[in-house]
């Protein structure tokens, strides 16, 4: 743990940056910028706009959602990735064969992004689901909890040996109801022995290799008032003290609906910090993102770990990359399997 104040991600309104953007990303308080779709257009574009934002502030830890299917920002000049659920199915009806491109294509997902000089993508999904959630389904490996652990251990070997640490999301899990975070204030009546048996046999597998972890927005009341990623009793005692886990703890965008039942942007940074977040995310919403700003100059300087331990320690040469032979053989097995 060291003194730092870069405790907020932003993200970006389109391709090119825009002075406010610039000023904001400046402020000794910004230590992240999360990419979208909205901000590419192709492999070369993302790389400009990657040097833009490091000429700024070279320290700045930089993200994306490069999960595949049907939450992939980057796609032209990219490998398109298929739903992790088709990989979680591989795993099922192969356990070995599944394994083994389960570790590839974590490699080659890391890979690709580094090669932009992106630091990390926000993965894996490691919910429990197939149908249940709007907005996890086929994002997930399995609703087979054995399998997602099975699948997330490969997967992070892959990301790791490319040089990427891995963020697991949504902790304790949000495959155990059907409204979407994003929009609605998901409430979940299982408790605490239900998700243990379930949702919860990733983190209590994996916890010590994850990177990062980032909670969802979904409220226990069997459990604990608090929405998870304002609770101290989810990211401290459940994460931290039952599971062992020493990375850094991301929120997932405070602008999502979800997140409102914690008040105004500063309530919500304050209650997020104080539960044990490292790095909060504030999306589409720049007025949001400033009064976080605002909030946390008040502060000053607070202790907290350092999130720029997650940056790339090494960026492949893109262009050696799409000329090794290991990447021309994944590749090619993803177009032999899913077209």
């Amino acid at each position: 743990m060291s003194l730092s104040k870069s405790q907020l991600m932003i993200d970006l309104a389109g391709i090119d940056l825009q002075c406010e953007e610039r000023e904001l990303l400046s402020n000794s308080n910004v230590g992240g910028v999360i990419l979208f779709a909205r901000n590419f257009i192709n492999q070369k574009q993302i790389c400009d706009l990657v040097r833009q934002i490091r000429d700024i502030k070279p320290n700045l830890l930089i993200a994306v959602d490069q999960e595949g299917g049907r939450v992939q920002r980057f796609n032209q000049g990219f490998t398109r990735l298929p739903a992790m659920q088709r990989i979680g199915d591989l795993v099922h009806e192969e356990k070995k064969q599944g394994m083994v491109l389960c570790h590839e294509i974590g490699w080659l997902m890391a890979s690709e992004i580094l090669a932009c000089g992106i630091d990390i993508s926000f993965a894996p999904v490691v919910d429990v689901d197939r149908r249940l959630s709007k907005v996890i389904g086929d994002r997930a490996f399995s609703d087979d909890p054995d399998v997602v652990v099975l699948a997330t251990d490969a997967y992070i070997n892959g990301m790791h040996e490319a040089g990427m640490a891995v963020t697991a999301k949504h902790f304790p899990g949000h495959g155990g109801v059907e409204a979407d975070s994003h929009y609605e204030v998901p409430i979940d009546q299982r408790t605490l022995a239900e998700l243990q048996s379930r949702d919860l046999k990733p983190y209590e597998s994996l916890a010590t290799k994850f990177d990062a972890v980032m909670p969802a927005h979904i409220t226990f009341p069997k459990i604990d008032s608090k929405s998870v990623g304002f609770s101290s009793y989810w990211l401290n005692k459940v994460l931290r003290g039952n599971y062992g886990f020493k990375g850094l703890i991301f929120s997932d965008d405070l602008s999502m609906a979800a997140a409102n039942v914690a008040g105004t942007y500063q309530d919500k940074a304050r209650l997020a910090l104080m539960a044990g977040c490292d790095m909060i995310l504030v999306c589409n919403c720049l007025q949001g993102a400033s009064e976080v700003v605002d909030y946390l100059e008040s502060l000053g300087g607070i202790e907290q770990r350092q999130c720029n331990s997650m940056m790339a320690r090494r960026v492949p040469s893109w262009s050696n990359l799409k000329e090794s032979n290991r990447y021309l053989r994944i590749v090619q097995t993803l177009r032999d399997l899913f077209g």
